[in-house]
């Protein structure tokens, strides 16, 4: 919600007049000189949205501001040119309403469109997230990280590099809506203090690495555009896509890295496929390649891939993982539940390169139990587990 600067206002007094703390304020004006406030300046305070009201018989600012839990300045400054003492029946006002509850509400069948709407509305309520184009899939679909925090310390979160591993991306979208509830109203999640955690770090999230296999799966051959003939050809002329794991072009986006790539690539099927095919090199395709600059661009401390299925978290490479890695993987164990294994025999993914590259803790998260897509039924379990890693990534 938008305010306009009065003289005399500042960030300190609407952090004190909404209850908001003056750390959110300031990440949701981030170009603005909090010393240098123009009068009719325009202000965003978080965790708010704008409600029309006609005024009623008997109502007065005393009784409204009593309604919505806000002092009366609140409503004067939202209405500057009302009245206290001549309300008018039948008049608007704009009342200020906080935000209690999800924005993230319906994980179904969670496409590419329904997370740009969720994020729109995010942004909208929740100023101090920002956002961020990192590139784009094969179909030109913008791929999106979301931002919270403003503390040096980087870490990074990520989600559906298998298109029908698409549940881990409403995971990711509820626990960054979670994040933003909490810290706006003052609220802990399993007894952490957020507001501390929003201040000393950064946290990445790219909920939805792979847009165009995501919508493949739950939408059929026809999300797939001028490639729909070509995707049924790989799919054995199924427009059953449940099975499918690649990008659009038929490349294992988790199996595109080069960290023993040659390998990899050794074992796998050695052309487009809906599976496990690494391409015919390294770092390929768009979606490959948009990951592999974010991570050389932002000095990340703990980067998860989160996948399913297996509750068990992948956590080494060759060696390379420095010692906190373990460290940290047991806390994310006893958090969650999930069984930490160190080597395993698969390479070329995103976190194996990513300790390669920085020597830095990556870990590859399996959420959940059974066969892929997992069945939404699981939904809240799968959060409930991954939750304590989340908040663990920041507390770290």
């Amino acid at each position: 919600m938008r305010v306009r600067v009065r003289k005399g206002d500042s960030l300190w007094y609407y952090s004190q007049l909404f209850q908001i703390p003056l750390p959110l304020i300031q990440a949701s004006n981030p170009p603005l000189n909090p010393n240098q406030l123009a009068v009719g300046q325009e202000i965003e305070i978080p965790g708010f949205i704008l409600q029309s009201h006609s005024i009623q018989a008997n109502d007065t600012l005393w009784h409204l501001s009593q309604s919505i839990s806000l002092p009366v300045d609140a409503l004067l400054l939202l209405n500057p040119t009302i009245q206290p003492t001549q309300l008018q029946i039948g008049q608007k006002l704009i009342l200020p309403h906080r935000v209690t509850n999800l924005v993230v509400s319906n994980e179904n069948n969670y496409s590419y469109q329904t997370m740009l709407t969720d994020i729109q509305q995010l942004v909208t309520v929740y100023p101090f997230i920002q956002t961020q184009i990192i590139g784009q899939s094969v179909l030109e679909k913008d791929i999106i990280e979301l931002q919270i925090g403003r503390g040096s310390r980087q870490k990074h979160i990520n989600g559906s590099f298998h298109a029908n591993e698409w549940i881990t991306t409403p995971v990711i979208m509820r626990f960054i809506n979670e994040y933003a509830l909490a810290l706006t109203n003052n609220n802990s999640i399993r007894g952490l203090n957020l507001l501390p955690l929003f201040e000393t770090n950064t946290l990445s999230l790219v909920p939805m690495v792979n847009p165009d296999g995501v919508d493949l799966v739950l939408n059929g051959a026809e999300a797939a555009g001028d490639l729909r003939e070509s995707v049924l050809a790989l799919n054995n002329g199924s427009n059953d896509f449940s099975g499918w794991k690649a990008n659009i072009n038929g490349v294992d986006l988790n199996n595109q890295y080069p960290a023993l790539w040659d390998t990899e690539a050794g074992r796998k099927p050695t052309s487009p496929s809906p599976r496990d095919f690494p391409g015919y090199q390294p770092l390929t395709e768009p979606e490959a390649i948009a990951m592999e600059q974010l991570a050389q661009q932002r000095p990340f401390e703990i980067v998860n891939a989160f996948h399913t299925q297996g509750e068990v978290i992948f956590w080494g490479f060759q060696g390379l993982e420095p010692p906190q890695s373990q460290t940290i993987v047991e806390e994310f164990s006893r958090v969650s539940g999930y069984q930490p294994i160190q080597y395993v025999d698969s390479f070329a993914g995103y976190k194996d390169w990513f300790i390669q590259e920085f020597q830095q803790p990556g870990y590859t998260v399996e959420l959940g139990m059974g066969v892929n897509p997992l069945p939404i039924s699981q939904f809240e379990e799968i959060y409930q587990e991954t939750l304590g890693i989340m908040l663990a990534t920041l507390y770290l």
